[in-house]
């Protein structure tokens, strides 16, 4: 009988984790997120909402993700043994939760629920957000509170205020490590949600990215962004309807093709499109010319993107490849 011992990393562990990977949802979301608008970074924002670049995770990683998820559930049903009234499912289509947007959805985002019957303000309906977090980020929201120590939950919040037309929120933290739970209610900020819808506006409908924030990757909110390649290193964003120069996002939720007559509809099942041009600020070259007949763009180098010249895939390997 082969003996027992200790293994670092089992095959089963790797295993689970690769699992995780091979079964990964679909990374391009088709809205700009209520729960991302209040990142700092209006550049990273963009890239997001452009499908520049498949964010990588590792399999641990993402059952941390689901971790996060797990919780959600658990809460709502601490909140009801309690005698708390809340609805987590949209009552149209119970199998999905409350969804609001604007901007025919291209700015949108999930409830965790909304409730009502807290023995803080029994009669007030409170939006309801339940995250995970560590016992230092939790120690922080004690110390500090939710605006303060998570920015983007406070402004995720808002904009749940106010497409519910609720004037509270209710802000829930489970300590990862200790399980306890942290629980802060808040009020509607008018002048925050107008900055906030300000800001997703010029997000989606900006045709170029938006300035850097920072002009240095080694500066902290660059170091560990997932588009720090994409921002700082000179690689091209992925080839998609969003990245290319042909296609506009449009105030009824779709996106338009500037070759097709007619066409109101990005095509993600195929990012091969063979029609597909970058936008010129993506590229990491000097624009020298366009020529607006042809559909090419010209680049330092004698690069030139666009039909009789270099696809986009080609662009990006020649590029990517240090020319």
């Amino acid at each position: 009988m082969a003996k027992l011992t200790l293994d670092p990393d089992p095959q089963t562990i790797q295993n689970i984790y690769k699992n995780y990977e091979q079964n990964a949802e679909d990374w391009r979301r088709p809205h700009l997120g209520a729960s991302q608008i209040g990142k700092k970074c209006h550049r990273e924002l963009w890239y997001q909402f452009r499908w520049c670049l498949a964010p990588v995770h590792s399999g641990r990683i993402l059952r941390l993700f689901e971790t996060g998820n797990l919780a959600e559930p658990r809460l709502v049903k601490n909140l009801r043994d309690i005698g708390i009234e809340v609805y987590d499912r949209d009552p149209e289509c119970p199998d999905k939760q409350i969804r609001y947007g604007e901007s025919g959805g291209h700015f949108s985002g999930s409830l965790d629920g909304i409730g009502k019957g807290f023995p803080e303000a029994p009669k007030t309906w409170h939006v309801i957000e339940i995250k995970t977090t560590n016992t230092r980020g939790f120690k922080k929201l004690e110390r500090d509170g939710v605006k303060t120590t998570k920015p983007e939950h406070y402004a995720q919040m808002q904009m749940y205020m106010h497409w519910s037309k609720l004037t509270r929120a209710y802000y829930f933290a489970v300590c990862k490590e200790t399980d306890q739970i942290y629980g802060e209610r808040i009020k509607k900020d008018v002048k925050c949600i107008k900055q906030l819808r300000d800001k997703a506006q010029a997000i989606v409908y900006a045709e170029i990215p938006p300035e850097q924030l920072n002009r240095d990757p080694i500066k902290w909110d660059c170091r560990y962004c997932d588009y720090k390649s994409v921002c700082h290193l000179g690689r091209l964003p992925e080839i998609n309807c969003r990245t290319c120069a042909h296609s506009t996002p449009e105030p009824d939720g779709e996106w338009s093709c500037g070759l097709i007559p007619g066409g109101r509809k990005e095509h993600p099942e195929d990012p091969q499109c063979k029609l597909h041009i970058y936008i010129p600020d993506l590229v990491p070259r000097m624009q020298i010319d366009a020529d607006a007949e042809a559909g090419t763009i010209s680049y330092e180098g004698g690069l030139i993107n666009g039909p009789g010249q270099m696809s986009s895939q080609e662009l990006k390997e020649r590029i990517e490849g240090g020319e």
